[in-house]
């Protein structure tokens, strides 16, 4: 299938790496050219412009950071005059009434749009196993469905557009939650001098287990947060979104604030550009060792 990928950051260099190892025709395009180096080493085709990126593509995946990025690349006015009958795939991590939005002026541009929000980063772009929520008509789905499956094999349908940008922000924000509980549990057991060893033996073994607690520990013991999957400063944007989205359906916001101020904090120490869990050196400092 002919491809225009748009936004080159950590998920969508993977994006852009599996569909090319796949066999589709792919023309990428990033605002930060130096982004792209490496996908075009791989034989990539990098498009100078948004415009002339869509313009080549039947289809175009979005893996820009924020709504208005997208906008602001999207609605380019020569990006916005190749719109016309292509299909707009955005797979980032935006609000639903933003997707919403996105969806109407793409339909008043004449294309049509649709949302795939994923859950996985680098490593499960790369080998085709993100999970992949779709936000469409059923007709839409079910045209769209093999190519998203080059991406993951576990692509389901949520609802109509704006829903499956609900059910991302339900899991991003289990994400913060989650980091920041293992973090401060960590903390407790060091600071009270049980082994880690043990605790872990007995997380592993209970309903509390998360695979995240598997893969992070490594980190913290070590306080290496650099080469991100993830990074703070892109958790505290869905976290923000998810807060928003908290205000508009009545929720109580108080223990999502709680995690909103320590990545907050942890950014405002310089570490938003790396793994969100440095979100370990607000909750279990070295200095206070």
């Amino acid at each position: 299938m002919n491809v225009a990928l748009l936004g080159t950051g950590l998920l969508g260099q993977g994006v852009a790496e599996r569909l090319h190892a796949t066999g589709h025709t792919l023309t990428a395009f990033n605002r930060s050219i130096e982004k792209t180096h490496l996908l075009r080493q791989q034989g990539i085709r990098i498009a100078p412009t948004a415009g002339e990126a869509v313009s080549a593509a039947d289809v175009v995946l979005l893996l820009l950071s924020d709504a208005e990025a997208i906008r602001a690349v999207l609605f380019d006015p020569a990006t916005g005059r190749a719109i016309q009958g292509r299909t707009i795939i955005q797979m980032g991590t935006i609000g639903p009434a933003e997707s919403c939005s996105i969806e109407k002026e793409v339909t008043r541009l004449g294309g049509r749009y649709l949302e795939a929000p994923v859950l996985g980063s680098i490593a499960e772009a790369k080998a085709g196993t993100l999970l992949i929520m779709v936000g469409a008509s059923p007709e839409q789905y079910d045209m769209w469905v093999p190519l998203l499956r080059s991406l993951g094999e576990e692509v389901r349908l949520i609802g109509p557009v704006g829903k499956a940008a609900v059910m991302k922000l339900a899991l991003n924000q289990l994400i913060a939650a989650e980091m920041a509980a293992f973090a401060f549990s960590l903390g407790l057991v060091r600071r009270g001098g049980v082994e880690v060893a043990d605790f872990m033996e007995v997380v592993r073994k209970s309903a509390l287990y998360a695979p995240m607690f598997e893969k992070k520990l490594p980190r913290l013991e070590k306080r290496h947060y650099a080469q991100p999957n993830f990074s703070t400063r892109h958790l505290l944007k869905d976290v923000e979104l998810a807060l928003s989205a908290a205000g508009t359906t009545h929720l109580s916001p108080a223990g999502l604030e709680g995690v909103r101020s320590l990545l907050r904090d942890t950014i405002a120490a310089g570490l938003g550009e790396v793994d969100y869990s440095a979100i370990y050196e607000r909750i279990d400092p070295p200095s206070s060792e």
